[in-house]
């Protein structure tokens, strides 16, 4: 959609892209791997890429005019930290700047069972208007895939972000 996006990809998210997608970020230039991989998945927005270790990066100050955040899929550590106000790397600094400068964060959790612990952390943010947008598709929509399932969680993602798609089938009674 021509949107500039800053990626941010976590160890452990990294892991997860090679093991989920089969994108390996090792190696030389993990920003071009990552744009290649939107790129081939119909992405066409402006890509800028920033280590999670890069806390000079602009995303990491109140100044920067970036304000919306979504970090998917959320762990529950760093959901913690976030909720707590710990900044350790740039993942958890940018969203400590967009709660502070008043703009919109949306956290995608996809663990289960929830403990206690979590489901207060995630009441502790949502009091202060952070976006809670847990992974669970709806069935409704009766997905056929595993392709159709995450695209629901996507198209709610950027409805939460007022973005425009028609990545899955809405609600209508029946």
């Amino acid at each position: 959609m021509g949107i500039e996006t800053s990626v941010i990809v976590s160890q452990a998210g990294a892991l997860l892209l090679r093991e989920e997608a089969g994108l390996d970020l090792a190696g030389a230039d993990p920003g071009a791997k990552l744009k290649a991989f939107f790129k081939k998945r119909g992405a066409q927005g402006r890509l800028k890429w920033f280590s999670n270790n890069d806390l000079a990066a602009p995303l990491a100050s109140g100044s920067a005019l970036k304000k919306t955040m979504v970090v998917c899929p959320c762990s529950m550590g760093t959901l913690a930290r976030i909720a707590s106000g710990v900044s350790g790397n740039l993942i958890e600094r940018a969203a400590d700047c967009v709660i502070k400068e008043r703009g919109q964060l949306i956290l995608v959790p996809r663990e289960t069972p929830l403990s206690a612990i979590h489901l207060e952390n995630m009441l502790k943010l949502a009091r202060i208007g952070v976006v809670i947008l847990p992974a669970m598709p709806a069935f409704y929509t009766h997905p056929k895939s595993v392709e159709e399932m995450v695209d629901f969680i996507a198209g709610k993602t950027l409805d939460s972000l007022g973005i425009e798609n028609s990545l899955y089938k809405r609600w209508k009674t029946p």
